[in-house]
């Protein structure tokens, strides 16, 4: 095994193998260079190095040919148990074979050593004073006889190996170590600067800037996306994305994404990071959207969920022009960015939001407020009989001051559109026009809704809230059902109309405020306040200017009118053509009591126009109910309604079924289906 040529040399030769191979810190290196100066010590046809796992409990096997440069470095791992360098470094004795054809130990890989030529081997610890390390064995082609000079020698050699290999793994794990301590400080940064960051951005194209710069000192990619669920469409939409490397391709802001056969679908689905590698990882999504990707030079990605109150809102992608650009440790770390990026995105989602209702809140003020200018004025309010000619004129009077008006009258009789028209014709008319249904908010919630309140107030007071008096500072207030308000309740309100001053729920700063109330009630008040259920002094403060709206069968003369307004107005709305309303409709109508009033009439005329198929207006007249003493009708069958409504329209038509001008087209149906019709209504011509 020793060269026999220069024995009193081979100590010089090892002092050089040992100064040649300590320089090495990379294991790789230094099995390289062991493979080319070992051979200038040691006769052997190859070299076995055996590496103890303790994390796995295997021996790790590299090869080392004396005719090989380069050295053989398969990272074999092998239980300890099977291999005769296990057996070395677990009982730290050399292990001698001089004939391997009569070695029965090591049953699994003795008959491979065989098959490979080898007939002799020597193993020796590869130990230090501080660890035991592996084995290293010399293997011979031949049969030999290991004498006490070369195991002596061949165990000086494993020394200086065992050193060096020492070295090496500590340098590696002095390395491994300084890169975690570097990647978590630099997780620990990219968290924080995601914090900022989540609180600096209120766009999602500049959260996901900032967010993608950061997270490319520690996830190197080359484009990062943000796509989040389109609502309704079951699909992603592409909100945001910052293109790195790729320049203008291959994504394009505002395409929608499916939620199937993507990775950031299937993230979604799983809440879980999916991670894609290689092409051929790629090229197992069918989506147009990844082929097109890949047409574009992405080839890898990382995908995870963003999930924000057990909600997930969308997805975080990261993509790379390089094969396997990531891996699972950056799919935690993305995840765990992911949680951060969910709240930044869930509050720009909400300040967008508010942002689109304030500017819609802005847009139908304005809208409503010429609206009423333009349409609920005088003229809009229909009618020319003696009742209402004298409403309109007290409203004229009244309207200029800013006395309180009480706008007394039955359900449906139209005292909001007084009220309106009070407000527009007054000094206020150029701000704000507040109403309130005091019958419609539950009577713990009233004194919030006329007042507001302060955060914490009570339970459920998340947020300020502004009041209605505040919201109608320099308008007008409409207290629509002003008898419903309990008593606990008017004596606040009886201080706000006396003294135009009011506390919020919860505070004890006090708001001046300068409104005009108007207020409405069918109920009789003076009758309240000698039941006792209505302040007195509240009424009297009401009751300055009392306007009564009479009923709708108090001024017969102007159903005509509002007929054909409603007719003409709901004709308009559904794309209808009417033009004739028969006699014997309005006289019904006129005749008829309207315990609902304006309402009622509307309601009917509205389901009128609904129900009338050609240009003359069917009522179902029926349904109205007799006033007392009239002769009840027998209820009519849908068919005979019909039936009765199709006699009316051929005789208006003098029989004539088809033409422009015929029944069939005032009915809206072709000539064969009216026919079809009669023939099963019974319906013929008379002789």
């Amino acid at each position: 095994m020793i060269s026999p040529d220069i024995p009193n040399e081979q100590y010089r030769a090892l002092l050089k193998v040992s100064e040649s191979i300590a320089a090495h810190c990379d294991l790789t290196e230094l099995l390289r260079a062991l493979a080319q100066q070992l051979p200038r010590v040691l006769t052997f046809s190859s070299m076995e190095l055996g590496l103890h796992d303790l994390s796995k409990n295997v021996m790790r096997l590299h090869m080392l040919e004396d005719s090989r440069p380069i050295p053989v470095t398969s990272g074999l791992e092998c239980p300890v148990e099977d291999v005769p360098g296990g057996w070395v470094w677990q009982h730290q004795q050399p292990l001698i074979c001089t004939n391997l054809e009569r070695e029965t130990r090591f049953p699994k890989v003795i008959p491979m050593i065989r098959q490979e030529g080898i007939r002799s081997l020597c193993i020796v610890p590869l130990t230090t004073v501080r660890r035991r390390l592996g084995a290293m064995g010399v293997r011979n082609v031949e049969a030999h006889h290991y004498g006490q000079a070369e195991l002596d020698f061949l165990q000086l050699v494993a020394k200086q190996v065992a050193v060096a290999i020492e070295n090496t793994l500590n340098f590696e794990r002095a390395q491994q170590a300084e890169k975690e301590m570097r990647y978590q400080y630099e997780r620990e940064r990219l968290i924080l600067e995601i914090n900022n960051a989540v609180v600096s951005h209120l766009s999602l194209r500049d959260l996901l800037k900032a967010i993608s710069l950061s997270l490319c000192r520690v996830i190197p990619h080359d484009a990062a996306l943000l796509t989040l669920h389109e609502p309704g469409s079951g699909q992603l939409r592409l909100h945001a994305l910052d293109l790195r490397m790729f320049g203008t391709i291959p994504f394009e802001e505002g395409v929608l994404i499916s939620l199937h056969d993507t990775p950031e679908g299937q993230a979604i689905a799983s809440r879980q990071p999916v991670l894609v590698g290689p092409i051929v990882d790629l090229t197992r999504f069918s989506s147009p959207w990844v082929r097109h990707a890949v047409e574009n030079g992405v080839r890898s990605g990382c995908a995870v969920p963003l999930i924000t109150h057990d909600c997930t809102v969308g997805a975080l992608s990261v993509v790379s022009a390089q094969e396997n650009a990531f891996g699972e440790a950056d799919a935690g770390l993305l995840s765990q960015c992911a949680k951060q990026i969910a709240i930044a995105v869930e509050n720009v989602l909400a300040y967008q939001e508010i942002a689109n209702l304030k500017d819609k809140l802005n847009k139908e003020k304005l809208y409503l407020e010429d609206e009423i200018r333009s349409e609920l004025n005088f003229e809009e309010i229909i009618g020319e009989s003696p009742a209402i000619k004298q409403v309109l004129k007290q409203v004229g009077i009244v309207a200029p001051t800013d006395s309180t008006v009480l706008i007394l009258g039955e359900t449906g009789t139209g005292k909001e559109l007084l009220a309106r028209a009070i407000h527009d014709q007054s000094k206020r008319h150029e701000r704000t026009f507040v109403k309130l249904n005091c019958a419609a908010i539950p009577t713990g919630l009233l004194e919030s809704e006329l007042f507001g309140h302060e955060k914490g107030a009570f339970t459920g007071a998340i947020a300020t809230k502004m009041g209605r008096f505040e919201l109608a500072d320099g308008g007008t207030l409409f207290l629509d059902e002003v008898g419903d308000i309990p008593l606990e309740l008017q004596s606040k309100l009886l201080r706000v109309l006396q003294e135009q001053e009011f506390e919020r729920l919860g505070s004890t700063r006090t708001i001046k405020v300068s409104v005009r109330l108007l207020a409405a009630t069918n109920r009789d008040l003076a009758e309240m306040v000698e039941s006792k259920l209505f302040r007195s002094d509240l009424y009297y403060r009401l009751n300055v200017f009392p306007l009564t709206v009479p009923a709708l069968r108090d001024r017969r003369q102007d159903i005509p009118l509002l007929v054909r307004f409603f007719v003409q107005q709901f004709a308009r709305r559904m794309d209808k053509t009417i033009d004739t309303i028969p006699t014997e409709t309005i006289t019904a109508l006129s005749r008829y009591d309207w315990p609902g009033n304006i309402r009622e009439l509307e309601n009917l005329i509205e389901r009128a126009v609904i129900l009338t198929q050609g240009t003359i207006l069917y009522v179902p007249l029926p349904e109205l109910r007799p006033r007392a003493g009239d002769e009840v009708p027998p209820p009519a069958t849908l068919e005979e309604t019909e039936r009765q409504h199709i006699l009316r329209i051929l005789k208006s038509t003098k029989w004539v079924i088809g033409g422009p001008t015929g029944a069939a087209a005032q009915l809206g149906m072709k000539r064969t289906t009216l026919q079809s019709k009669m023939q099963r209504l019974g319906i013929a011509r008379p002789i």
